[in-house]
């Protein structure tokens, strides 16, 4: 199988490149720190892959996207599936009180996504076959006030992945959005842990699997599809005066 992997360096997308190399795929990783993913390339190497690719990649350079894409093409000589986990967890106290900061995390965790998705998409289509995964959150199922900057940037992407997944499915595409819930990552290292938090390893291992299985929507873990349906259904009179 060959593979791109758009945000090779986050902890979930690493641990899931790691099942897709245990099985020889083909890998191309793309992230901003090119010492990170010679480290990842070494790693993934080691760990069975038939061949890994490095691209080095602010992701929130639009205009690159169409460039990164085709040298992933070209690097494993077509593409059978894709992840795109990059992102951020912004401090809403202080991006709710700029503009720029707001725009800064729509830009980084929804529009820089979804411009990938749409040429993945397209490509995807044209080959009538393939797999595209994306990292979308439990955030996005309903804003909350301590979190609904990055709650709504996850909120549209998970939007638009239905669509394009309604759009892909008569094509022989499979469309998977991934919500994971908290996950004990650099990215969460600020949050007091809990026992809701779920290790990366088995959060990679679930997306491999439903990447396999071209499943639709994935919580991970499973139970946060519970919990979220009961925070979906709470009238917003009684919604608005939580805290959490």
């Amino acid at each position: 199988m060959k593979v791109l992997v758009v945000g090779a360096s986050s902890a979930i997308a690493h641990e899931t490149a790691r099942c897709f190399a245990a099985d020889g795929a083909a890998l191309f990783l793309v992230g901003r720190s090119a010492e990170k993913l010679a480290a990842i390339q070494h790693d993934l190497e080691v760990r069975g892959a038939s061949k890994v690719a490095t691209y080095t990649l602010d992701l929130n350079e639009l205009a690159q996207h169409e460039a990164m894409i085709d040298a992933a093409y070209e690097a494993l000589g077509g593409l059978d599936a894709a992840l795109i986990a990059h992102g951020t967890l912004p401090n809403q106290a202080a991006v709710q009180t700029s503009v720029e900061q707001t725009m800064q995390e729509f830009q980084t965790n929804c529009l820089s996504t979804i411009s990938l998705l749409t040429i993945l998409g397209n490509r995807f289509e044209q080959q009538r076959r393939g797999c595209i995964a994306a990292i979308s959150s439990v955030a996005g199922d309903r804003g909350r006030s301590s979190n609904y900057v990055y709650g709504a940037a996850k909120g549209a992407l998970t939007v638009f992945l239905s669509g394009l997944r309604g759009r892909l499915e008569k094509s022989g595409v499979a469309v998977v959005t991934i919500k994971p819930g908290f996950v004990d990552t650099p990215m969460t290292a600020h949050i007091k842990k809990n026992p809701l938090f779920a290790k990366p390893g088995a959060v990679g291992k679930r997306i491999y699997t439903a990447m396999l299985k071209g499943q639709d929507v994935v919580y991970v873990p499973w139970f946060w599809r519970y919990v979220m349906w009961i925070i979906r259904v709470l009238p917003e009179s009684m919604f608005k005066k939580l805290s959490f």
